[in-house]
């Protein structure tokens, strides 16, 4: 039997377009400020990136927060967290990843609805459909595909 405790449940957005800016023009990285985001619950940071992930909090490649926003705390104990997050497993893989489509925002607010009952703010989820509705979305959206499978195939090639 669980005991009934509460565990705080944070949203935290990192900018990884300082791993991008030095390869790519100045204009580009103004335009789209790439963020990565995660949810910070039982001592952990949980993200989808090349499938689902987690480490201490603060201990990701991805740098420090540049927000954190407390969504909450959840009485969901870690064991049936780490259930769940076994049965939706097969909907965060490599091959599944979309920049624009199924992304580190969706887990996000994936999660925080399970743990929660709410989701992330509105505005991040709103974001990649901004940028392709925008007139460089569609030549942004053909760009960052190309980024990634060039990394993507780099990645492949020190298998």
């Amino acid at each position: 039997m669980h005991s009934k405790r509460n565990w705080k449940l944070s949203w935290f957005v990192m900018s990884v377009s300082h791993a991008w800016c030095p390869t790519t023009s100045y204009s580009f990285c103004a335009f789209f400020l790439i963020r990565h985001t995660a949810v910070g619950v039982y001592g952990k940071e949980y993200y989808f990136g090349g499938g689902l992930q987690n480490n201490p909090i603060g201990q990701s490649s991805y740098g420090n927060p540049v927000q954190v926003m407390l969504l909450g705390h959840t009485q969901i104990p870690q064991d049936i967290f780490e259930e769940y997050l076994q049965e939706i497993q097969p909907r965060y893989t490599q091959e599944t990843y979309s920049l624009m489509r199924h992304n580190c925002n969706n887990f996000s607010e994936e999660v925080s609805q399970f743990l929660l009952g709410t989701g992330i703010p509105e505005y991040i989820l709103r974001l990649p459909e901004e940028v392709l509705s925008s007139p460089m979305g569609v030549m942004l959206s053909e760009c960052l595909s190309l980024h990634f499978l060039y990394y993507k195939f780099l990645a492949d090639l020190s298998l």
